[in-house]
């Protein structure tokens, strides 16, 4: 995958130290460390979000988006349960030989994992079936029993997240997160024997060494529950930070540990007191915007040391806790992309990593030599029909097996992690750019934009917008709607600036509008759309419908409320004549229509210009104006509704007239437009999925410039964020590159016109056929509640033929970079 911007090397001995991590400095001792570093650095691996990876230690494959990871009593087995959006699994390793005996495919499957104190039972939970999965282990293979069914499968909702086993009671407590309850069951006759209400979703639950009491943490509820398992109700609750998920008691039963998964902190509960007695920041920097993700917890043999998986941040935290109270970091060890659990049997430490980490090659994907000619209508007859390799595959989870690292080798794996990180504490207090540019580099710096006007648009890829621009980094023969259909998207390229490197931060719309409006999407999200794109059951709400799935801080209206900036928002995060979230009641458009493929992006746009218009004339237009234009999701072949063409036609147009109306008003010289999709659906693009289109407009934007830059979603944002005079609202808007080389300093008043589309948007699928006949059964009412593959198929096949293949999605995040010089010993050498 071409990179056109080099990620320097840099490593903050400073944030290091500062968190206590220890160092020898003999002349040995740091020649060690370098050669652990240097080796490490050499195999970095970079992401498409700007992030990097060094994983450390030895892996075995898994299925996809493992969530959980356990260890039988007496250590001989570890269990996996892998909860992804394709293949759901149990996997059964032997410590060992480090070898996995078994993999069981189930049909839906989530979080809850538990061995029975024999070893001969795994219970696992069966997602929104809502039963208790039962494996017998009989000579190292799993073998199916009976389950333990709590309720009718979805659309009934329970959704059984965590388990925990008594066998000396007989009795598998089970918690849920649908409705928020504990099922207490009978694991002889298999019967529910008890239910509570705790009040708020659950994530996983725990007993204690005597079994007397059960410590239930509430991810929707931002606190510990304690359960008295003989009355069985709730004796205590304790508060903890945001999205309290894993939990970890000591040998002792005396204390308790909690991740905060929308937090960045780990809470230490003291049994005895009821209260939290100490809390541990995991972020490698103090006082980190959100983003870290805290999500697994693990004890070392002699409980000394505290291990940490902090998937945003793609490592474990380390800590000295010896002494309750007064635990101090000691480093961070480097680990795969997305770290879901922890656990540790003797020196080894066991990591499963959400989305992998190999650098494999995808020698057949999409092919670049084929045809380059843009087909307008029908069946591309030179179009490659062999069956591509899905490089999606390469986001497979995997188990990292690490030996417990020493001194020296936990100070090298930090330096790494470090250096793995784009966010520091100075980039988000000052951003990169160049004096006089209409985008400040200090957060609160005045802007000559005044006004911010952000389009949301559904799910195309670079290549199938612009990939006909020989102007940009494109492939002709993956453009589905060239710019016969969108001649406005291609004269906002042309007339202003050509963005081919930009990325999306998210997979799909549900994570996607999270980190469209947030530059994050908490635990919740990441482990829950998974479910239903996957057809698994649950419910699409991911634009504010629950408080679970917020981030900490709130979105970007949230943001703007705190720092006096007004905001409107038309159709976006507003819904059925109503806001999603209380920060938009009263500061959204009643008459601009919210999502429904139904209604035309035209007259929506129609319905701002009147808005707009008022606003301005009465000079009460806020600074900050979002709107959604979804229409190029499309409803695919479903029969008497508009053509992918029309669809996509109407959406460009609606976002020309946009900006001729807005460059034609009096505060042109004083706006800029950002235009982005939320997601790019899993589209064709020759250098990544993730790639897609990206457009600015404005009196100071440049005129006529091919931007190779690489930007992405979050950069977008903070490109805002500095405009208005907002801090970044995570990490990864903090790191993300601002579009400042978008920007001229002197504004140029020069109008847009918008074009009309060379396609008839009134023009209806009539064909009845396979993919109609699919289309048909699909629920097009909320974004994605669909398979976005089976979707991005038919969207294909209705442009190019019904029997023409789609080119598989080429992900091309993983790219190895090159080797650095002798800055790095350098670098070593300055402490």
């Amino acid at each position: 995958m071409t990179r056109y911007l080099k990620f320097g090397l840099y490593v903050l001995l400073a944030g290091v130290f500062a968190y206590g991590c220890k160092r020898n400095t003999g002349s040995g001792d740091k020649a060690e460390e370098l050669a652990i570093y240097k080796d490490l650095s050499s195999k970095r691996i970079n992401l498409p979000n700007g992030w990097s990876l060094t994983p450390v230690g030895r892996s075995l494959d898994l299925d996809d988006l493992p969530l959980n990871l356990v260890v039988s009593p007496s250590k001989k087995y570890l269990a996996v349960t892998n909860n992804g959006q394709s293949t759901q699994s149990i996997t059964l390793i032997d410590v060992a030989s480090e070898k996995v005996l078994d993999s069981a495919v189930v049909a839906k499957s989530y979080l809850g994992l538990a061995f029975s104190q024999d070893e001969k039972t795994i219970y696992a939970s069966g997602g929104n079936d809502n039963k208790i999965l039962v494996f017998k282990i009989e000579n190292q293979q799993l073998v199916p029993a009976d389950p333990i069914v709590l309720g009718k499968p979805w659309p009934v909702k329970i959704s059984p997240t965590g388990i925990a086993v008594d066998d000396t009671q007989n009795r598998i407590y089970v918690v849920t997160k649908e409705d928020s309850a504990l099922y207490i069951c009978d694991s002889k006759t298999k019967n529910t024997i008890g239910k509570l209400n705790l009040g708020a979703a659950a994530y996983t639950c725990l007993l204690s060494n005597d079994k007397k009491e059960l410590y239930v943490s509430l991810w929707g509820g931002s606190r510990v529950v304690i359960i008295n398992t003989e009355t069985q109700k709730i004796s205590a609750e304790i508060a903890t930070n945001k999205n309290p998920n894993d939990l970890l008691l000591t040998k002792d039963g005396k204390f308790l540990y909690v991740a905060n998964g929308n937090d960045n902190t780990v809470a230490l509960i003291d049994l005895t007191k009821r209260q939290v007695s100490e809390t541990l920041t995991t972020s490698l920097f103090p006082d980190a915007p959100v983003g870290t993700t805290p999500n697994g917890l693990a004890l070392s043999e002699d409980e000394k040391t505290l291990y940490i998986a902090n998937a945003d941040n793609n490592c474990l935290a380390v800590f000295d806790v010896e002494t309750k109270g007064r635990s101090r970091s000691i480093g961070f060890v480097p680990t795969g992309w997305y770290p879901t659990a922890v656990k540790t049997i003797g020196s080894k430490i066991y990591v499963t990593n959400g989305k992998g980490f190999s650098s494999k090659a995808n020698p057949k994907g999409p092919n670049p030599n084929l045809s380059k000619v843009p087909q307008q209508v029908g069946p591309n007859p030179q179009a490659y029909v062999g069956r591509e390799q899905y490089i999606g595959g390469l986001f497979k989870g995997t188990l990292s097996i690490i030996d417990a690292p020493s001194a020296q080798t936990l100070s090298a794996y930090s330096r790494v992690v470090y250096a793995n990180t784009p966010y520091t504490k100075k980039k988000e207090l000052n951003a990169e750019g160049e004096a006089g540019n209409p985008i400040p580099m200090k957060v609160g710096d005045k802007s000559p934009i005044k006004y911010v006007f952000y389009i949301i648009k559904e799910n195309r890829t670079y290549d199938q917008i612009l990939g006909d621009m020989k102007e940009g980094n494109g492939d002709a023969s993956l453009c589905l709607f060239p710019e016969k259909v969108t001649p406005n998207q291609h004269a906002l390229a042309r007339e202003f600036v050509l963005l081919d490197n930009f990325y999306v931060d998210a997979e799909v719309s549900a994570d996607g509008h999270n980190w469209s409006s947030a530059a994050y999407a908490n635990d919740y999200v990441e482990k829950n759309w998974v479910t239903s794109y996957g057809g698994r059951g649950g419910t699409y709400d991911y634009e504010g419908q629950k408080e679970i799935a917020h981030p900490r801080d709130g979105f970007i209206w949230d943001h703007a409320l705190r720092a006096g900036v007004t905001f409107r928002s038309y159709g976006w995060f507003a819904d059925d004549g109503k806001a999603n979230i209380k920060t938009l009641e009263g500061k959204y458009c009643p008459t601009f229509e919210g999502y429904d493929l139904g209604y035309k992006d035209i007259d929506r746009e129609a319905a701002w210009e009147k808005d707009f218009d008022e606003l301005v004339a009465a000079d009460k237009l806020p600074r900050l104006n979002t709107l959604r234009f979804g229409n190029d999701h499309t409803s695919g072949a479903s029969v008497g509704k508009p053509t992918p063409f029309a669809a996509v036609a109407d959406n460009d147009l609606a976002v020309g007239r946009f900006v001729e109306h807005l460059s034609k008003s009096k505060i042109w010289n004083e706006s800029v437009v950002f235009i982005l999709e939320d997601d790019a659906q899993n589209g064709p693009d020759h250098v990544d999925a993730h790639r897609s289109i990206a457009f600015v407009a404005g009196g100071f934007v440049k005129r006529g410039f091919v931007d190779h830059t690489m930007y992405s979603t979050s950069g977008m944002l903070r490109t805002m964020e500095l405009i208005l005079g907002l801090k970044p609202m995570s990490q990864y808007d903090a790191a993300a590159t601002p579009m400042w080389r978008c920007f001229s300093n002197k504004p140029n008043a020069a109008t847009f016109t918008s074009k009309q589309a060379g396609v008839d948007l009134a023009q209806k699928n009539v064909a009845v056929n396979t993919n109609s006949r699919r289309s048909d059964q699909f629920d097009l009412s909320v974004p994605d509640a669909i398979d976005d593959l089976i979707f991005s198929e038919i969207v294909w096949q209705t442009v190019r033929g019904e029997k023409s293949i789609m080119p598989a999605p080429r992900r091309g995040a993983f790219v190895r970079l090159e080797k650095r010089g002798d800055d790095e010993e350098e670098e070593f050498d300055q402490d």
